[in-house]
């Protein structure tokens, strides 16, 4: 590989309507065009979890994007059609009877590359009740380095993400609906990922208020030392940032962290 593997980010930090998926799609298209039109290009676009429904759970199993055709579809073909990599955020995804809150990630020339269901599900928005848990890794090459991904909860979970760094990892997406009032562990737990397993962290979050609860955005790209790269405030916006891949390799030589693992003791 090269000594620079740079890829440019594109992080659309979107308000979401509860219970409306055709107004989500809608407003989605509408971005994903305006992301395009950025230069630098992207060459990555990612967008928040949930995007398709928001948590409409009571709802799900009515709103949710049976086998994730219509999403696949857009995602797909806006993907060929612009000669862009797109972390598809997650949607609720119905198979059969069980609804999951799913990530769907397309290469430039429109094929799926990778499907990631969320492991971790969150009691607190009462996930559990209506939606089913993934059973599989979210491990995916992107422009011939890999990646990995998680959804927002599985940040609690540094087990996930090392793993994930363990085989080959050195960039992990985050698409996630995290609310008010826990930013400071958004930002903290974010940040603490890329810096014990020495890689960039893409954390999109979702703006806007949802009933009661409101998000506050603070999307972001974390470098492997943890140095904030691009931040979100709490409205919507297109977020643009720069990272230099083979930067990974420099800092895990640097600092050997998976060479000094002594993982017989623990």
């Amino acid at each position: 590989m090269s000594e620079s593997k740079q890829l440019h980010l594109a992080l659309i930090q979107m308000d979401i309507t509860i219970g409306e998926p055709d107004r989500n799609f809608a407003r989605l298209e509408m971005l994903l065009q305006e992301a395009v039109q950025n230069d630098p290009k992207p060459d990555v676009i990612v967008f928040p979890e949930m995007w398709n429904t928001g948590y409409a759970l009571t709802e799900i199993q009515q709103l949710a994007d049976v086998n994730g055709e219509r999403t696949k579809a857009l995602l797909s073909n806006f993907a060929k059609a612009n000669h862009v990599n797109i972390i598809g955020g997650s949607i609720a995804d119905k198979k059969e009877e069980r609804v999951l809150n799913t990530i769907y990630a397309f290469d430039r020339e429109g094929a799926e590359i990778a499907e990631y269901s969320k492991i971790h599900l969150f009691r607190l928005m009462d996930e559990e009740k209506f939606l089913h848990s993934g059973d599989q890794l979210g491990r995916f090459e992107l422009e011939g380095v890999r990646a990995g991904a998680m959804i927002c909860y599985d940040i609690r979970f540094p087990e996930l993400a090392r793993k994930l760094a363990l085989d080959g990892a050195r960039i992990l997406f985050v698409p996630a609906e995290w609310p008010h009032p826990r930013l400071h562990h958004w930002r903290t737990l974010l940040m603490a990922r890329a810096i014990e397993n020495q890689m960039y962290v893409v954390s999109c979050n979702r703006v806007g208020t949802s009933g009661t609860t409101s998000f506050f955005g603070h999307s972001m790209v974390i470098d492997p030392w943890g140095e904030v790269l691009v931040e979100g405030d709490e409205s919507e916006a297109i977020l643009h940032a720069t990272i230099d891949l083979e930067e990974v390799v420099r800092v895990r030589a640097k600092i050997p962290v998976f060479e000094d693992r002594r993982p017989h003791l623990y």
